[in-house]
């Protein structure tokens, strides 16, 4: 890759590049430093975004998990995408504002993901909840088969409302770790469709060329329909992704509207 072609990256796409590829190097040799440390070996216990209501969240994670990736495919879509997408667009809005765009949409996938763990998480809480109250592990039972899936426990006839408080902590932390800038790269891609619709683009799969914002369509109409129907086994957070396009949509009207766009 000679000098000029890397001169031509523009500068925030160029030092986003940079700083993912920084961060999956760190998860990637950190373990074992940890360990000796006494600490958990893996760094996205530390800088992926837990559940709100887990001991382990804190607010800065709502920034740090857009730079941890659960591997190096996983970094290198995400990365070849914004390699891809954003250069038209830090072209045509600035520096600045392209990595403004980019933290929004980042940080609103994440609240879209927290909303939708606290949603899906509800009614069990509130079961165990009224099991704490009543005394009685009546509530739970229903959800069983949910709270199997992260805890380990016995007879759930065994269980007292001390032993239901402690499982209710422990669902917050097992709660799956959220990593990735899907969001922020979902909130690119809408951003780029809604720019240059017409532009064809060749996708997976898909042997002729469609236009840009029928791409656009299709993966958001995808992210909805693997998010609603939650397939046993699927670990992505289709709602993040969803929520990066929701609210790159929200700041271009916004622009919009100021005549800023």
């Amino acid at each position: 890759m000679n000098k000029s072609y890397l001169s031509s990256i523009p500068p925030v796409v160029k030092n986003l590049l940079i700083l993912n590829l920084i961060f999956w190097v760190a998860s990637v040799a950190l373990p074992g430093i940890l360990t000796r440390m006494g600490l958990e070996n893996n760094l996205s216990q530390y800088l992926g975004m837990h559940y709100w209501a887990s001991e382990k969240f804190g607010l800065y994670q709502l920034i740090t998990y857009m730079f941890m990736h659960g591997g190096f495919t996983h970094m290198f879509f995400n990365m070849f995408a914004l390699f891809m997408f954003g250069p038209p667009l830090e072209y045509n809005w600035g520096s600045k504002r392209f990595l403004l765009f980019y933290i929004i949409t980042g940080i609103g996938a994440a609240l879209v993901q927290q909303l939708f763990w606290t949603i899906d998480y509800a009614p069990v809480l509130a079961a165990i909840d009224n099991a704490i109250n009543s005394g009685s592990v009546l509530p739970i039972i229903p959800y069983e088969a949910k709270l199997r899936t992260v805890l380990d426990f016995g007879d759930i006839h065994s269980l007292n409302s001390v032993q239901a408080l402690v499982y209710m902590k422990e669902l917050f932390a097992a709660a799956p770790v959220t990593v990735g800038a899907s969001g922020a790269v979902f909130g690119i891609l809408l951003a780029f469709g809604w720019l240059f619709p017409n532009v064809e683009l060749y996708l997976m799969f898909i042997p002729i060329p469609i236009k840009a914002k029928v791409a656009v369509i299709l993966y958001a109409l995808a992210e909805l329909f693997f998010g609603v129907a939650n397939f046993s086994g699927d670990n992505i957070a289709h709602f993040a992704h969803l929520g990066g396009m929701l609210f790159g949509a929200i700041l271009i009207l916004i622009w919009r509207r100021k005549k800023q766009f």
